[in-house]
């Protein structure tokens, strides 16, 4: 089974050109797979039969991982075989029944608009790392993109004049505007700063020592300023991104433009915020109707 591993890496990267995380989480999903039929007796990638992939998924659940960890192992076992299948290695799929357990959707944790902008007045300097802090939070929060894909950001990916940015992925590109408070905070940046930061002439936001912004580095921005700004939530890159969809669709955004603008394939994933906002009207309800029974919740 290792070798198909090694050429379904290599197809991975050469052919569908996924991202290192992407191939990595693939890769650690496959090797655990194989360990498990290993010490099982199946050697090879041909005594592997849908018995044994679906003891394979009792497995998982014992070992108490969550229903998500099983449904992304279960994904990348799929995606495996389905890859076996097409290049003639295999002639049957022992994973076309396989399914995924049932993923119950939590509603993500969001900042409230006034701990979103108390986070977003802290870099309130002048200097070099204030200015570039101060554009990566607002555009951030302006548009909900991914911390990977804001890290990725070159130079001819924003246009200022029209206040939009362009954002690639692995299949398809999407343009994301922005308000004018992360407009003003990129221009005093690229104007002031960049210069004196990029080694690199294509990437937009680069770490003190002049070399790209790594998501590590800017997850520690944030959390700095958490701290600064005295909010006690667990903030991360993500948590922006949520409440960047909360917000808007608190206020009454299209739902198919907030998944338009997340870069969703499915428009159930964007539904989330929905049920984030019922909760919130819920709690207002309760709190407010003079009739509301508290322990009806």
């Amino acid at each position: 089974m290792k070798e198909e591993i090694e050429l379904f890496e290599n197809y991975l990267s050469t052919v569908k050109r996924s991202s290192q995380n992407t191939i990595a989480a693939y890769i650690r999903d496959l090797v655990k797979l194989e360990n498990y039929m290993n010490e099982n007796g199946k050697h090879s990638i041909n005594e592997i039969s849908a018995t044994n992939l679906t003891s394979y998924a009792l497995y998982l659940e014992r070992q108490g991982l969550s229903s998500a960890t099983i449904s992304r192992s279960i994904a990348s076992i799929r995606a495996f075989f389905m890859y076996l299948l097409r290049q003639g290695i295999l002639t049957q799929d022992p994973s076309e029944q396989l399914k995924p357990p049932k993923v119950e959707k939590r509603v993500p944790e969001t900042l409230s608009v006034e701990e979103m902008n108390l986070l977003l007045a802290q870099p309130s300097g002048n200097s070099v790392k204030e200015l570039r802090d101060k554009a990566m939070l607002e555009l951030l929060y302006a548009t909900g993109i991914r911390v990977s894909e804001l890290i990725s950001l070159k130079v001819q990916d924003v246009n200022l004049s029209m206040n939009y940015i362009c954002c690639r992925d692995e299949e398809k590109e999407r343009v994301i505007p922005f308000e004018n408070a992360a407009k003003d905070a990129l221009t005093r940046y690229m104007n002031v700063a960049r210069g004196q930061l990029c080694q690199n002439a294509d990437y937009l936001f680069a770490n003190c020592q002049g070399t790209p912004m790594t998501r590590q580095g800017f997850w520690k921005i944030i959390k700095s300023y958490a701290a600064k700004a005295g909010i006690k939530k667990d903030i991360t890159p993500h948590m922006i991104r949520h409440s960047f969809a909360t917000h808007l669709v608190d206020n009454g955004a299209d739902l198919k433009a907030v998944q338009e603008m997340l870069g969703h394939s499915d428009i159930s994933t964007t539904q989330i915020y929905i049920k984030k906002n019922a909760v919130r009207l819920k709690e207002v309800y309760n709190q407010a109707h003079p009739r509301a029974r508290k322990d009806l919740i």
